[in-house]
Order: C-alpha cells, then structure tokens, then sequence
C-alpha cells in the first residue's frame, strides 16, 4: 500500500506568495508531526519561491511530498514555475557576481537539504529540494530535544477562567464571578485596588521586567502566584493582552486559570524558535563573508518568529538612547510614524547587541523583526530574539573592531599618500589641483577649491567632477569670488549635498574645500578624514605661498644684478649667454654688463667664488661698481684697483669673497674693426678667433680681486678686425665636466670656436651653450656666462 502523503497548493507569481508559502509548509508539517524539520524547511520554501518570483515572474505551485517507507524516510518540497527558459545554476558553478543578483537561495539549499535539483519542461521549471528524516516522524508527547514529561490536567469541571482588567496605573477596575472562585476575592472587596497587592510579582530572567511594566505590554503569557482571599499564595497562569486606543483610556486584561489548567490559555509549541540560536549557533561556526552571515541570519530569525521582515541593524541610533533591553512595540505607527513608514512595518520587536569585556554595556545594533499588522508580537519572543542577539553581538564586535583597524590604516594611507603627493609642491594652483582630484571619486561626486592669498582676497582656484564632461557648468555654477565669509556662501542647490570645510593652519584661513556628494549625510569618519586632508593642505599652502612670496622678493632683487639690456653697439655684433645653476634662480655668482661710454664701448664678465645671497651681494657690488667707475672716466686698470680695494673693505668677517673679472673697452677704428683694451683677475682667458679661423688667447690672467690689498693690475691692447669674433666664457664653461674630462681639456675650447668662423655671434654663442649642454649627461653643476663680440666690416662712431 502506498503511504506516501501529498499536499499541494498554487499562488499568483506575487511579493506575497513567499509569505503564503511559509504558512502553508507550516501548516502541513504540523499536520504530518515533522514540526522539527520546520525550521530548515520554511526557510527552504522560502528562498525557492522568492528566486520564482524574482526570476520567472509566473504563477507558482508548491507541493510537499511525505514517503516514510523510502530507506530513508524523505520529504520533497517542490516549486514549478512556467519559465523554463530561466535556467539555475548550481552554486559551484555561478559566477560570485551572478549568485549576489541572484540571492543566496540555492547555497542555502545545498547547506539545508540533503540533495536538490532542478527539473525541466517545455511548459515548466521545477526546483526540489530533499530532507531526509533519519528518525522519522515525531512522536507524539515528545519535542525536537527529546520527550517531555506528560502533564495530568485537572478535571475539566474545576477549571475558572477569571478575567481582571486594569486601568494603566495597575488599579483594579473589573473582576469577574470566575476571578471570583478562582481566589475567594468578591469584586467589592478589589476593584479599586492596586492589583500589586494582589500579585506576588518576580521576574524571571536577566531581562526581567515590573508588574507595571508588564501591564504596559501589548501581550504576554506565563506563570504567576496570587495572593487567594485566605492568605495563601496559589500559583495560577496567565495571559495578557492590553487595548489599543488612546493611552489614557488602555486597558490591562488578565486572563487567570489555575496552574493546573495552564494548557487551556498556552499558546501550541513554537519549535522554530527553540531551533533558532542552535541554527545560528552552527552558522557562526563556519568560514562565511561577515555580510551573508548576517543576511542569512536575519533570514533564520524572520523564519522562526513569524514575521515579514528581519534585520541586523549595525546602527545605534535607530531607536534612540538608551534602548539596551528587548523591547516590544506593539503599534510602531503610533510610537515613531518616520520609522513606520521606513519600515512599512506596524509590529516591532528588538533585542540589543551588547558589548561584553571593557565596554559592557554598550549596544552595538539590534536584531529585528517586523510585521505589517499591528500586535503580531509577544514579549516571550524577545527571550528568543535575546538569546540570538546574544551570540550574534561577538562576531558583530569582533568585525566591528577588525573594520575600525582597517579604516584608520586605509586613513593613514590615504592622509601618507596625500603628504606624499603635495609633499615639496611650491605652487598654490597645483596643490589646489592635486586636493580636489584627492577627493574625487573617493569621497565626493565634486569638489572646489578656494583660495585666499596674503592679501586677504579669495577666488576659485580648481574645480574637479567625477565625470569631466560637467567641469565647465560646475565652475559657472560656483561663485568666482564670494563676497561674503565662505561658511556663509549659498551654495548652489542640486542632487549633491553641498559640505565646505575650511583650509586653516596657524590661526589663519587659506581658502576652503567644498565637495559635492550624493549622500545627504557625511559620515563622521569621513568628515574626521576630510578635515585631516584640510589641515594638511593649508599647511601646504601656507609654505607655497611662503616660498612664492620669498621667491619673488627674490627675483626682483637678482633681476637688479643683471643689467635690464645689453646696449646696442653699431657696427659690432653681441649675443650673451647666462644660465645659472641654482634651481629658480635668475642669478647666481657669474654676472655680465654690456655699456657705452662716450665714444667707447665697456664690457665685463665676471665669477664670484661661493653661491647664495652672499655670493650675489658681491655680483652686485662688482657690477654696480665697474659701470659707476666706468662713467666717471677711470680706465681698466683703475677700475680692477678700486674694486679689489672694496671687496677687502666689505669682508670684515675675513670669509674671503673672491671675484674674477674680464673688463675691457671698445674703440672704434676708423678702417673698420675696434681697437680693444682688456685686463684679467684670475679669470679664464677670452678667446680671439682670426679671419683666417686660428685662435689665440689675448689677456694673460692675473691675482684674483679680493685677495691681496697692495695688487696692483695692468692692461692689454689687441685689435679686433672686420669679421673677427672674442669670445669670454667663465669657469662654467671651461670646466665643464664629463666624469674626469673637462671640456677645455686639450684646448678644447679652441678647437670648438675655431669651427665658428663665418658665423655670426649670436650663432657662435648657440654653438658653444649648446656643446656645454651635451658635453655630459650630469646638468652642470656650475653657473655658465658667455659673450660673444663680433666686428662688423665698418664702425660708425659712438655718439
């Protein structure tokens, strides 16, 4: 004979065919006595029908299929949707993204069932899942952990069902002829009594809570002891229910029977939630992603309480301060609408996450479980909801802290990264950049950067979107230059909330980052991050504008040691070459100066030993000092005596300020050419390349000025011709260096010039800059000066 049991029904492909289903499984393993399967199984249903309607969208039909003769005894649960088309994969073999858009159904029926699979048509889709029962049905008298004692009821003939309603303040305002019976007490004698005084009130539990907190509740079932109108105290049973309408007029309803016939008002065994915390006690023992583990686990507790929804609420704020006890709320729409409608919820109970160890006490979440009708929920739920938030709060701790350690390390990465990038940057629109492409995308959808220089005044500097195509309409949108404080500046409203955060170091304001984001709230960490990056990049900025401001000062100063243009000398072609070493630097230790005085031509070119301000204060001293000499008449050798006498006079801290020098004069001849005066302290000699392309020196170099008090100096006269060029270079050309070679090695620098004949000045100084430049691949180290002077065929005379 065949014993196999069927039970099937059908639903509309629906969001509440998951719900239908739950309630019919339960329903029919109540009947078969398989209530210790139902765990498992409801939560099996539930995930096959959800996958149904997500994925095929069709009617669905639910069949569970009992055959207890099968070695093993099995239970199938069978879903047929009408969309064969929509294949399932197994978990093995789905894509780790394709199982998150798909939900977790499938794994849970590989970590539940026994065996499952799926069963094609050419009109249908059936997914099935098998449980094997190894011990069979369950017997009567007897729970999942095992048998329980059998209670011998009270006859029947001696039961009382006394009824006792109260108002909120716990005063007596009904008893009824069964309260009557039940304790001896007439209702004369206590209606208008506290019922305190009737009951002899113990909580049970760490949770315990008052009597009047207790007559507070929307229901709650359990035993009591009360006081019977001879003194002696009776244990009875009791099932309260309180009235909805306002709270002035809510009532407190005490349903009493004896202890004995506690059976009449207990409501039928609710194994799932006696299984709940072992499941879930199981779960947190396996290897899992922190975010299943709570998905599954909110699914486990939605399951074995009944409800539409549960959640894992990693968030404190939720319900306010001090929500640190299982609490129940009855209609949720008349205790927090917002939240209500959040929810689309009306009944609410929550157990808290506790933190144990040196922060005991503290609540780190809740675990949740709503329904859409209002008193869906009892207090004895939140033992249930207690023990499971119990277990759940350790991992939910352990993560939590592991996720803090991560984010300060990711902090102090991205701050290490951002002084690393902005890190020796000297220029305020760069740093303005590089802050605003920091941000975005990481932080916010947009960002500007505003800057207030010493002056006080504040502009727009940068703007950066997430998608560059929207930079330009950012910037229009944004003020260019706000006139008012920018922590009052009306932003322009848009789907971004619009945060501005001040650039502040040292008491003082340099500008602002404002950052547009999607989300309408900036996390506290982010905005701890935020503010960290501001007070890094004021700091920045203070040092830009710093150095920008020296740096300026700088170069006018050294711009005053070079002379503002070379003159013009008819007849006579002249180019320079100056390039000093210093990074930024517009002057370093060598100078030039090229003049007229009445019917001649000066010219100088000069080194000071040394670098830096002090080296460019003798620069200056030198230069000023030859064209000042120059104009009062004084000749060549004049000037190099006057001058060595003043270098001695300015070193009153003996550091020995050298200075070489090449200064010479220019006369015009009247058969064309000049006729050349020249003297050299220490300096490299300048180079006379003929017409015919031979090279010769024409000054022989003498005693460095600086040096000796009593030098005295002399000149030298040679005739520069038609078509002849002199070349002077200082010791950055001549030494330039490639490993141990220098570059006037060899009379390298005469060879190179005697290749220049033909060319025109400004030629032969290109030729020569450029030799230097590629004579090594190390940039010199050296300043490099050089002029060249060519005669032309005819002079006109100087006026």
């Amino acid at each position: 004979m065949d014993t196999t049991r069927v039970s099937s029904t059908a639903f509309d492909g629906t969001p509440q065919a998951p719900a239908h289903a739950r309630r019919f499984v339960r329903q029919v393993l109540g009947e078969w006595r398989l209530s210790h399967l139902a765990e498992d199984a409801v939560l099996l249903t539930s995930e096959l029908v959800t996958n149904a309607v997500v994925h095929a969208g069709t009617g669905i039909e639910l069949t569970c299929r009992l055959d207890p003769d099968a070695e093993p005894a099995r239970l199938e649960i069978e879903v047929d949707d009408h969309h064969p088309a929509r294949t399932v994969l197994a978990a093995d073999d789905a894509p780790s993204d394709e199982l998150r858009a798909s939900g977790r159904g499938l794994v849970l029926a590989g970590m539940l069932a026994d065996a499952w699979g799926v069963t094609y048509t050419r009109t249908a889709k059936r997914v099935w899942v098998r449980m094997e029962l190894t011990d069979g049905p369950e017997p009567q008298g007897s729970t999942p952990d095992g048998p329980v004692p059998v209670v011998v009821a009270a006859p029947v003939g001696t039961l009382h069902v006394g009824v006792v309603m109260c108002d909120r303040d716990g005063i007596v305002r009904s008893w009824n002829p069964e309260a009557e019976r039940l304790l001896g007490w007439p209702a004369g004698q206590v209606v208008g009594l506290p019922l305190e005084g009737l009951v002899a009130w113990r909580g049970h539990g760490p949770y315990a809570l008052s009597l009047a907190d207790t007559l507070g509740l929307c229901r709650w079932r359990g035993e009591a002891r009360m006081r019977h109108a001879d003194g002696r105290l009776i244990s009875v049973y009791v099932s309260h229910l309180r009235t909805r309408g306002r709270p002035e007029d809510r009532l407190a309803i005490w349903m009493v029977v004896a202890a004995e016939h506690g059976y009449v008002l207990t409501p039928p065994p609710v194994p799932l939630r006696r299984e709940a915390g072992s499941r879930i006690k199981d779960l947190l023992a396996q290897d899992m992603p922190f975010t299943e583990l709570l998905d599954t686990i909110a699914r486990i507790v939605q399951m074995s309480c009944g409800g539409d929804a549960a959640y894992v609420l990693l968030a404190t704020g939720v319900f306010g301060p001090g929500r640190g006890t299982p609490t129940v709320i009855e209609d949720l729409l008349a205790a927090d609408v917002a939240l209500a409608e959040q929810l689309r919820a009306r009944s609410l109970a929550c157990a808290p996450l506790l933190v144990t160890g040196p922060a005991d006490g503290e609540v780190t979440g809740y675990i949740v479980v709503t329904a859409a009708q209002p008193g869906r929920f009892d207090q004895e739920l939140t033992v249930s909801l207690q023990h499971v938030a119990d277990q759940v709060a350790v991992p939910v701790q352990r993560e939590r802290l592991a996720e803090q350690e991560r984010a300060h390390r990711s902090r102090l990465s991205f701050l290490a990264e951002a002084g690393e990038l902005l890190a020796g940057v000297h220029d305020e629109e760069l740093i303005a950049a590089l802050t605003a492409q920091l941000v975005v995308p990481k932080i916010a959808t947009w960002a500007a950067v505003y800057l207030t220089d010493l002056t006080g005044m504040t502009r727009l500097a940068h703007v950066w979107h997430s998608e560059e195509r929207h930079n330009a309409e950012l910037r229009k949108s944004l003020p260019a230059i706000p006139h008012t404080a920018l922590d009052e500046v009306s932003w322009p409203v848009g789907p971004e909330s619009v945060l501005s955060f001040p650039l502040l170091t040292q008491g003082r304001s340099y500008g602002a980052l404002v950052i547009g984001r999607g989300e309408p709230t900036l996390p506290l960490e982010l905005a701890g991050l935020v503010a960290d990056l501001c007070r890094l990049v004021a700091l920045n900025l203070h040092t830009a504008m710093l150095y920008t401001r020296q740096a300026t000062t700088s170069k006018v100063l050294q711009r005053s040691l070079l002379p503002m243009r070379v003159a013009p000398m008819p007849g006579l072609e002249s180019a320079v070459v100056y390039e000093p070493a210093g990074e930024g630097a517009d002057v370093g230790g060598d100078f030039y100066d090229l003049f007229t005085v009445a019917g001649h031509w000066c010219f100088a070119l000069g080194d000071v030993c040394g670098s830096g301000p002090e080296a460019a204060a003798v620069t200056g001293l030198a230069r000023h000092a030859v064209r000042l000499l120059a104009k009062e008449r004084y000749t060549v050798a004049d000037i190099f005596d006057r001058l060595n006498r003043a270098l001695l006079e300015e070193d009153e801290e003996g550091e020995g300020r050298f200075l070489s020098l090449l200064c010479g004069e220019l006369t015009p001849l009247p058969q064309g050419g000049a006729l050349c005066t020249i003297a050299s302290a220490g300096h490299p000699p300048p180079l006379l390349l003929r017409s015919d392309g031979s090279v010769e020196p024409v000054a022989t170099p003498q005693l460095l000025l600086g040096v000796e008090v009593g030098a005295r100096f002399f000149v030298e006269t040679f005739e520069l011709a038609p078509e002849e060029v002199l070349l002077c270079v200082t010791d950055g050309v001549t030494e330039r260096r490639a490993g141990d070679v220098l570059l006037d090695d060899g009379d390298g620098l005469s060879k190179l010039l005697s290749g220049c004949a033909g060319l025109s000045a400004h030629a032969v100084a290109e030729r020569v800059r450029r030799a230097v430049e590629t004579f090594s691949a190390v940039p010199s180290r050296d300043d490099v000066a050089l002029m060249v002077i060519k005669a032309a065929a005819a002079l006109r005379s100087v006026r």
